[in-house]
C-alpha cells in the first residue's frame, strides 16, 4: 500500500541515490583512461591559439558578411560535440581560435573550408614523386620560348607527322594544348606562326612552375595560376596517354593555394590529403549550355556537400580504422544512385577542399541515399570530418598564419584566489547552518558534499564524452549553483518550522512541509534552469560554459534534494533522540508556537471574563 502524501520510505530513496553514485564513479574509474580528473579549460591548463587568415575564392578582400558567417559556422563546429571551452574571435580579416590543450592541428582543422563534392576519376592515379629530368619522355621540357613542350620519343627521320602537341602561349603542359593544331611540315622561312599574331588577353602563366609547386606570392595571382593550369577544361577530353603525361609532370604542392578554391564546373588536377597520389578528376557539374542531358551521369556526379543531410563517424566494418557515414537529403540520394549506376567499375573521388579524401571503386549501383567515406581515419579524424560536414562549408578558405601556446599561469593564480575566497565563504555558510539549524544544518552540509561528489563525477564524464572543459567561468557557475542548492534546503526547513509553530510534532510536520515546499523548490529551480538555457543559447565562449555548468548543477540540485535531503530529514524525524527540539534546531519554533498558543488562549480567557 502506498504511503500517504508526503510520507516516503527513506531507505528506498537513499538506496537509489547510492546506486547513482556507484554507477557514476564506476564509469569514471572503469571507462576511458580511468583517471578521476576533469578536463581543464585554456585559462587553467593553458592551450593553443591559432590565427586563421581568410581568403576569398577570387583572392580579393573577404566581405564582412562572409567573415561573420564563417565565424558563426566555426563556433558551431567548436561546440558540435558539446562545450569545448574554445573561443572564436574575429580580428579584422582574421579569425582567432583559442582551444584548450596543445592540439594546434585540431584547432587548424576547425578552419577547414569543408567544400565537399564527388568527382569521377579520369585515368589512373599516379604516386606522387618528383618528375623525371626534362629530357625524359613524357615530362615538360624547355623550348626556345617561355612555354614548355611535352615530347615523347623522337619520331624516325622522314616522319610525316609530329606526335607531340605543343603548348599554348600561357605555358600549359600538353593537356592544355590538345585542341591546338600541329603542322606536318615546318613553316617556311620567315613565316610567323598563327599563334603569335594576337596578344594574349591575360598575363602568361608558366605551368611548368605551377606543376613544380611554384606560385606567385599574391593570393589572388596564385589562385588564378592554379586554376589556369590545374583546371584546364580539356583535361577530361584528352586521351589516356596525355592525361598520364599531365599527372607525371605534376608534383603535389607543399602549400596548395587552390585549397577550397577550385571551380566545381571544371576538371581538377590534384592530390590526396597526404600527398601520396595524384589524380585527374572530372567536373562536378555539366556545362550550363544544355549540351549535356539531365539524365547523363556518365561523367558528372552533380553531388556536393549541400546534398548531405547528416554525417556521423563509426568504426569500419570491413577492417581497422574509422569511417564517415553520409546520408543524402532530397535529390542527393537519387543523384548518387544514377551516378553509381552509370559508373560501375569506375573510381569516384570524395573531394574535400580540393583534396581527395578517398577514391573507391564503384562495384555496383548504390541506391538508398547512404554512403561511406573511408580513408584510414583515426577516430579523432573521423569525428572531426563528420562534424565539419554536418554543419556545412565555410564561405571562405583559411590558412593558419600563426599558432602559439597560451600559458595557464595567470589562470591558475586566479583559480587559487577564487578557491580560497569560495572556501572561506562556504565555511561561513557551514558555521551559520550549524548555529541556526543545528542538526538540520549538519544535513545541509552533508547534502552539499554529496551534491559536490555527483557534480564532480558528471564533470569528469562530460569531459571524457563530449569534450567539456572546466574553466574559471564554469567554476563560477558551480559556486552560484551552491547558493541555489542551499536555497532549496532553506525553503524546506523554513516550511518545516512553520508547521512546528502551528503545533505539529517534528515527525508529522515533515510530510506536510515537504508537500508545501516542493512546489516552491521546483518553481525556483525551473526559473534558474530556463535562465541558464537562454544564456547558453545566446552566449558564446566562456559565458556559454558558465551557463552550462549553472544549468547542470541546478538539475543535480533537484536530484540531491529529492533523493537525499528529504529522506534524511524524514529519517531524523522518526528518531526519538535525534528529533529532540534542542538537537534538531527546531526548539525556537516549538517555543514560538507555544507562546503563540498561550497568548491566544489568554486572549480568549480574558474575552470570556469580560462577557
Amino acid at each position: 500500500m502506498a504511503p500517504p502524501a508526503g510520507q516516503i520510505r527513506p531507505a528506498k530513496y537513499l538506496g537509489a541515490f547510492v546506486l547513482i553514485v556507484v554507477a557514476l564513479y564506476s564509469l569514471v574509474f572503469f571507462t576511458g583512461n580511468g583517471k578521476a580528473t576533469p578536463k581543464l579549460g585554456i585559462d587553467l591548463q593553458g592551450g593553443t591559439r591559432v590565427t586563421l587568415t581568410a581568403r576569398a575564392p577570387d583572392g580579393q578582400t573577404p566581405t564582412d558578411q562572409a567573415l561573420n558567417q564563417a565565424r558563426e559556422l566555426i563556433e558551431t563546429r567548436v561546440n558540435g560535440l558539446g562545450v569545448s571551452g574554445a573561443e572564436v574571435v574575429r580580428d579584422g580579416t582574421n579569425l582567432v581560435i583559442t582551444v584548450p590543450g596543445a592540439d594546434s592541428e585540431g584547432a587548424k582543422r576547425l578552419g577547414q573550408t569543408a567544400k565537399l563534392n564527388f568527382r569521377k576519376v579520369v585515368g589512373s592515379p599516379l604516386p606522387n614523386a618528383q618528375p623525371a629530368p626534362p629530357s625524359t619522355s613524357g615530362t615538360p621540357a624547355p623550348s626556345g620560348s617561355n612555354a614548355p613542350t611535352t615530347t615523347p620519343s623522337a619520331p624516325p627521320a622522314g616522319s610525316e607527322t609530329a606526335t607531340a602537341p605543343t603548348t599554348t602561349a600561357q605555358g600549359r603542359p600538353a593537356p592544355a594544348l590538345e585542341a591546338q593544331p600541329t603542322t606536318t611540315t615546318p613553316p617556311a622561312s620567315g613565316t610567323t606562326p598563327a599563334t603569335t599574331t594576337s596578344a594574349p588577353a591575360k598575363p602568361e602563366v608558366d605551368c611548368r612552375k605551377v606543376f613544380n609547386g611554384e606560385y606567385s606570392e599574391k593570393a589572388e595571382d596564385a589562385i588564378s595560376e592554379s586554376r589556369a593550369c590545374r583546371q584546364d577544361p580539356s583535361l577530361t577530353t584528352l586521351d589516356a596517354q596525355t592525361v598520364q603525361q599531365a599527372l607525371t609532370a605534376f608534383t603535389c604542392p607543399a602549400k596548395d593555394p587552390l585549397l577550397g578554391n577550385d571551380d566545381p564546373a571544371l576538371p581538377l588536377l590534384t592530390c590526396d590529403q597526404k600527398s601520396e597520389f595524384k589524380y585527374v578528376l572530372a567536373p562536378v557539374n555539366p556545362p550550363a549550355d544544355g549540351s549535356v542531358k539531365d539524365t547523363d551521369f556518365s561523367l558528372y556526379s552533380r553531388l556536393t556537400g549541400e546534398d548531405i543531410g547528416n554525417a556521423t563517424s563509426g568504426t569500419d566494418p570491413q577492417g581497422a580504422g574509422f569511417i564517415v557515414n553520409l546520408t543524402f537529403k532530397g535529390e542527393g540520394g537519387d543523384k548518387w544512385g544514377k551516378f553509381t549506376s552509370a559508373n560501375v567499375s569506375q573510381q569516384v573521388a570524395v573531394v574535400l577542399d580540393s583534396q581527395v579524401v578517398s577514391a573507391p571503386n564503384i562495384n555496383e549501383p548504390i541506391i538508398g541515399g547512404n554512403t561511406q567515406i573511408s580513408g584510414k581515419f583515426s577516430q579523432k579524424e573521423a569525428d572531426g570530418l563528420a562534424n565539419v560536414l554536418k554543419y556545412g562549408s565555410l564561405p571562405l578558405s583559411f590558412e593558419a598564419s600563426e599558432a602559439e601556446t597560451v600559458s595557464a599561469t595567470l589562470g591558475l593564480a586566479s583559480l587559487e584566489a577564487g578557491l580560497i575566497a569560495g572556501g572561506i565563504g562556504l565555511a561561513l555558510v557551514f558555521v551559520y547552518c550549524l548555529i541556526y539549524y543545528r542538526l538540520l544544518g549538519l544535513l545541509t552540509i552533508l547534502s552539499l558534499v554529496l551534491s559536490g561528489a555527483v557534480v564532480y563525477a558528471v564533470l569528469v564524464l562530460l569531459g571524457r564524452w563530449i569534450g567539456f572543459t572546466l574553466d574559471l567561468a564554469g567554476i563560477a557557475g558551480f559556486i552560484v549553483a551552491i547558493g541555489i542548492t542551499a536555497d532549496s534546503f532553506v525553503v524546506f526547513f523554513e516550511r518545516l518550522k512553520d508547521e512546528v509553530r502551528e503545533g505539529r510534532t517534528f515527525r508529522s510536520a515533515v510530510p506536510r512541509a515537504w508537500v508545501r515546499s516542493r512546489r516552491t523548490i521546483l518553481s525556483a529551480d525551473a526559473v534558474s534552469f530556463l535562465a541558464s538555457a537562454i544564456l547558453y543559447v545566446i552566449a558564446v565562449g566562456q559565458v556559454k560554459g558558465f551557463a552550462f555548468t549553472l544549468g547542470m548543477s541546478t538539475v543535480l540540485d533537484l536530484v540531491v534534494v529529492f533523493l537525499v535531503t528529504h529522506p534524511l530529514v524524514a529519517m531524523v524525524s522518526k528518531s526519538k533522540s535525534l528529533s529532540s527540539p534542542k538537537l534538531s534546531g527546531l526548539g525556537g519554533a516549538v517555543q514560538a508556537g507555544a507562546d503563540d498558543r498561550a497568548a491566544t488562549a489568554a486572549g480568549k480567557s480574558a474575552a470570556v471574563k469580560e462577557v
